[in-house]
């Protein structure tokens, strides 16, 4: 294992709220070993954007990995050109063009049917009966799994992303995984029997024309679900709460001196919806003052990096002024994620100027809970209008 400072933590106390222990660990040192995770951490921001692309050191390539063994060998955990060949091949369905050609105008039919049909309701769930529903009803067009409902979609994505953080070894989490997988399966089998043909720009018909490896698109789309669901879900849901919180913040964005991007650049920098990313050590080597030993397993924190207050100031608050420009909540590096247009797009065009254009008088109306670590979010969001 590297040589980096020991930094023991509470897992509990971790879960419930990473941010007061990772503000710890970096007064002490910018890359510790924790023996909780037995892996080394990478918590400074300028550090991680050094580390992340230099894949001669810091490899995706993780065999043994969960996310492997439990999703299939997808781009994520590849490096070089085995990760190039697959992005490039999902790149007609996730390019800003088609996103501002093709996926927003979807986007905003599927918002503007929930909120129809939310508009006499008077109150309820957003983070399940907005955030959710309208996250995974774009994925259902972006993946091309016609004939998963929006419940299946979120099901199948949580279920994943709880497997691949399963650092304990629960097995009912490990089951609830391979359910997942197992069913997203024969989702694809039953639209590889009825493909739509060339024009189609959902994931699974390009990774099809362009000639990909049947086992490689099944990782990819298990991929673009367990990313692809959750985290534009918990952007939509946190920055309506943050903004509720914060109504002064809000009225700037309503008239016009904040823009909705700059709402969602701060939000997930201030609330990294993937908290880490994890790297295998590929050959030894010294960086940031730390001996690595071929072998070792890192966690590049990227909730830490966000929150560093060599590049934030005052970086716990919430502030959709500030210029959040050099947050990595998508990555630093060749992994930079892949559909970061479609959330943005999905996120900051869409779902937050509707949803308070729509219903103008919301309101908290309740306690709105928040979980996680690994991947972070609001777990509710009770409101009326």
């Amino acid at each position: 294992m590297s040589n980096a400072p020991v930094f023991h933590i509470d897992l509990p106390e971790f879960r419930a709220d990473p941010y007061p222990v990772l503000a710890r660990m970096r007064a002490e040192a910018s890359i510790v070993f924790v023996p909780e995770f037995n892996r080394t951490l990478l918590l400074r921001r300028d550090d991680i954007a050094r580390a992340e692309p230099d894949i001669e050191v810091f490899s995706s390539e993780q065999p043994e990995g969960l996310m492997t063994v439990l999703m299939g060998h997808n781009m994520m955990r590849k490096d070089g050109i085995a990760h190039s060949r697959e992005r490039k091949a999902i790149f007609p369905t996730v390019s800003p063009k088609t996103v501002r050609d093709h996926w927003t105008l979807r986007f905003r039919a599927e918002a503007k049917a929930i909120l129809a049909e939310l508009q006499s309701a008077g109150g309820g769930d957003l983070f399940r009966e907005y955030a959710t529903r309208l996250s995974a009803r774009a994925l259902i067009h972006i993946t091309g799994l016609h004939c998963a409902r929006w419940q299946d979609i979120d099901l199948w994505s949580q279920a994943m992303i709880d497997g691949i953080a399963n650092y304990t070894g629960d097995p009912e989490v490990e089951a609830r995984c391979h359910d997942a997988t197992a069913a997203i399966d024969a989702a694809i089998d039953e639209m590889l029997g009825r493909m739509r043909g060339l024009n189609a720009r959902d994931m699974l018909s390009v990774m099809k024309e362009a000639g990909l490896p049947e086992k490689a698109i099944r990782a990819n789309i298990k991929l673009a679900i367990s990313g692809g669901q959750n985290e534009p879900r918990d952007v939509i849901a946190g920055a309506i709460w943050a903004l509720l919180e914060h109504p002064e913040q809000l009225r700037m964005v309503r008239e016009g001196e904040v823009s909705w991007m700059q709402v969602f650049e701060e939000y997930v920098r201030w609330l990294s919806p993937i908290g880490m990313s994890p790297r295998r050590i590929a050959r030894d080597a010294h960086f940031g003052g730390v001996d690595f030993v071929e072998g070792d397993d890192v966690f590049l924190m990227f909730n830490s990096a966000n929150r560093d207050e060599t590049v934030f100031a005052d970086p716990d608050r919430f502030d959709v002024t500030r210029d959040a420009g050099k947050h990595i909540a998508f990555g630093a590096g060749p992994h930079f994620c892949a559909g970061a247009w479609a959330s943005k797009a999905l996120v900051a065009d869409v779902a937050l100027p509707m949803v308070f254009d729509t219903l103008p008088d919301l309101k908290l109306d309740g306690e709105v809970r928040v979980g996680g670590w690994a991947f972070r979010g609001v777990l509710n969001l009770p409101c009326a209008w």
